[in-house]
């Protein structure tokens, strides 16, 4: 059964300073969630969270984050610049973009972030950018094929866009060391949102007993293992969430297994996990404004897909609890829609839920991640604000919702922006 962290009453107390809809976060199970991550992978000297800025890039969570001992996985030069603006710089910044700009590596070298490189024509392509390769540099790899596990657990690394294939990660290494690489890493994904203890110590079996063969045959020193992202969380109410505590003693296992015995011992585990750290701890708040009988019975809210895309895009499925109706029996069967001229502009269909009045707010779960991040102005729709409930019960603004003046902005400079600052102003 999942539980909202908010109360009914709690919502009717923010809503008279900030209207529905609005993305709200906890700060306690944020918290608590980090440490549980770093006590789960305590044995590992060098063990080292990258948050997964694309996941929740809002600074004043990454700085919540940064407090706990993380540091950040960047994709793009404005998320470098995030992590620069909360104080984060060097090792504590992973870059691992594809298909990357000129500009982009230039900026996270100048950063003194770890490059992660993607591709193999990436070496030439970087060190062209920087007239060096950095001392400390990670590659992406891609072992192709299929990558199942016993419990189900299936995905296509081979029909990924990503990394290098494992011939091409040797080179990689031989070259790197020649123009000057001391330290090296590893990264690979290779399954997303998966909800099993098995993933991560099946995927770090694979990479440590890869990280042996390419020090045996380079001779390169590897410094650490990035196990990335992947680790899921439980979107339906009878799912069984991960425990990272397991997780961690089985990625000890294989280490303790594979490269401590290679003399390999003092290598550092990172992660670079975005929905696992964030997602349960993020929820989309909206009030029922409409109801709808026709073929089927319509509940209308006041968000719709350009807060929450996930269900429009890929049919995700959301948990939804009517606040203050947790215990009442699903009586009614409805589709949860937003305002959008698209018929996918649904929260939910057919979803068996309590009877739903106008005026009752609906809590949407599992939003901390690949939620507000994912918004944008389709119908000229504006992106709702961002919350944080505090530990000690305050509400924090952390990001106001956009104005028809933010979505007009960038006309600035046109002859038709001064009547749109006048119709704004009215």
């Amino acid at each position: 059964m999942k539980k909202p962290f908010v109360t009914k009453e709690k919502v009717e107390e923010i809503v008279k300073s900030f209207p529905t809809p609005f993305y709200l976060y906890d700060e306690k199970g944020i918290i608590e969630n980090a440490k549980a991550v770093y006590d789960a992978f305590s044995w590992n000297k060098g063990y080292k969270e990258y948050f997964a800025v694309k996941a929740t890039p809002n600074p004043v969570l990454m700085e919540l984050l940064m407090k706990q001992g993380c540091g950040f996985d960047c994709s793009s030069k404005t998320e470098l610049m995030l992590s620069e603006a909360v104080g984060a710089s060097g090792s504590s910044i992973m870059f691992s973009s594809n298909d990357t700009p000129a500009e982009e590596y230039a900026y996270a070298d100048k950063l003194g972030a770890i490059i992660n490189l993607d591709d193999f024509t990436h070496i030439e392509f970087l060190e062209n950018i920087l007239g060096k390769i950095p001392k400390t540099i990670s590659c992406r790899y891609n072992p192709g094929g299929v990558f199942q596990m016993s419990n189900g657990i299936m995905d296509n690394p081979g029909d990924s866009k990503y990394g290098m294939t494992k011939d091409q990660l040797f080179e990689a290494f031989k070259i790197l060391k020649e123009k000057g690489a001391e330290n090296f890493g590893i990264h690979a994904f290779l399954a997303s949102n998966t909800v099993t203890n098995e993933y991560y110590p099946t995927l770090a079996g694979q990479l440590f007993e890869l990280a042996v063969e390419l020090q045996k045959e380079t001779g390169a020193h590897i410094a650490f293992i990035n196990l990335s992202g992947g680790v899921g969380i439980p979107y339906k109410p009878d799912q069984t969430g991960n425990d990272i505590a397991t997780i961690g003693k089985g990625v000890h296992e294989q280490f303790d297994k594979i490269l401590v015995p290679a003399g390999m011992g003092d290598v550092s585990i990172y992660t670079e996990m975005g929905r696992f750290m964030m997602g349960p701890y993020g929820a989309l708040v909206t009030k029922a404004i409409h109801e709808k009988h026709i073929y089927k019975e319509y509940i209308g809210v006041d968000a719709c897909a350009v807060n929450l895309m996930r269900p429009a895009m890929y049919g995700a499925y959301h948990h939804i609890t009517v606040l203050g109706k947790e215990d009442a029996p699903l009586t009614n069967v409805y589709d949860v829609t937003g305002s959008l001229c698209e018929n996918n502009d649904k929260f939910a269909i057919e979803r068996s839920l309590p009877k739903i009045d106008m005026g009752d707010y609906l809590f949407i779960h599992d939003a901390g991640a690949h939620g507000y991040a994912m918004g944008y102005n389709y119908n000229g729709k504006l992106k709702c604000a961002e919350l944080l409930l505090k530990e000690d019960g305050e509400v924090k603004l952390i990001r106001r919702a956009e104005t028809p003046k933010d979505y007009f902005a960038t006309f600035d400079g046109l002859e038709i922006a001064q009547k749109l600052n006048k119709i704004t102003d009215k």
